[in-house]
């Protein structure tokens, strides 16, 4: 089993799209992949365009009702969509689901210690079975974060960072790859091949892994100790390589 998890930014990048789907094509031959995605920039341009704020804590896009509608719009919907037919034209027999659907992904709101972020959810369980049976009837599931709690009363933005490190666990995945718009982590402009907790925890510190990149490779380190066997931060041409950055339990030395 293998599970990608594929940023919003570069879902309305054709060459970025027709990449990825061919190295699934080649990939799925091999072992079963899920893919979760997110769209978090297309997310952005409708507020605009809709002349809603958009107001941050910590990363987290706070979601009003009007936020939800627009997030599950976009995300279940155009990104989704963009995935699905891509892989489409390469020969993956894609289906584009989302974490409503069958409920795959069970949510609860998240609560933040000094802010109220709306209709922001974070997972607490995962039904697997959902998959498998897709996998199965051969299908290489698409799917998208946004997810709904046992009720199904009320649905929620999840983080897709969150969400595919959830399901990848869940699902005690082989590999869990982050696609990512960068080779991996680098250091003095090198690719740091394999990486470590401590390392890691290191390289935050002396600021060598900032920005975006550290909520990423926190993902990587959750996903390990919730059970997936490796993962790793690559970009999509690392695909079919050994590229990339992979974390697992006692990395190589730094170079």
């Amino acid at each position: 089993m293998r599970v990608l998890k594929v940023g919003g930014n570069e879902l309305d990048n054709d060459k970025f799209l027709r990449t990825l789907a061919a190295a699934v094509a080649k990939i799925q031959k091999q072992e079963p992949v899920v893919i979760v995605h997110g769209g978090g920039r297309a997310i952005a341009e409708m507020h605009t365009e809709l002349k809603l704020p958009i107001r941050k804590v910590d990363g987290l896009r706070v979601t009003s009702s009007r936020s939800l509608d627009i997030a599950e719009m976009v995300l279940s919907g155009k990104a989704n969509k963009l995935l699905v037919r891509a892989l489409l034209m390469a020969g993956v027999d894609a289906l584009g689901i989302s974490g409503v659907d069958g409920g795959m992904l069970v949510a609860r709101q998240k609560i933040h210690p000094t802010a109220d972020l709306g209709f922001v959810g974070e997972i607490v369980d995962v039904r697997t079975d959902v998959i498998t049976r897709l996998i199965a009837a051969g299908f290489t599931p698409v799917v998208s974060p946004i997810s709904a709690e046992t009720s199904h009363t009320q649905h929620f933005n999840i983080n897709a960072d969150e969400a595919a490190t959830a399901l990848a666990a869940a699902l005690k995945a082989d590999l869990f790859d982050f696609i990512s718009n960068v080779p991996g982590v680098l250091h003095n402009d090198k690719l740091v091949p394999t990486l470590s907790a401590a390392q890691t925890a290191s390289y935050i510190k002396e600021g060598v892994i900032h920005g975006g990149m550290i909520p990423k490779v926190k993902a990587a380190l959750f996903a390990l100790e919730a059970g997936v066997k490796r993962t790793r931060i690559v970009n999509v041409d690392g695909l079919l390589t050994d590229g990339g950055t992979v974390f697992e339990e006692s990395g190589a030395n730094r170079p």
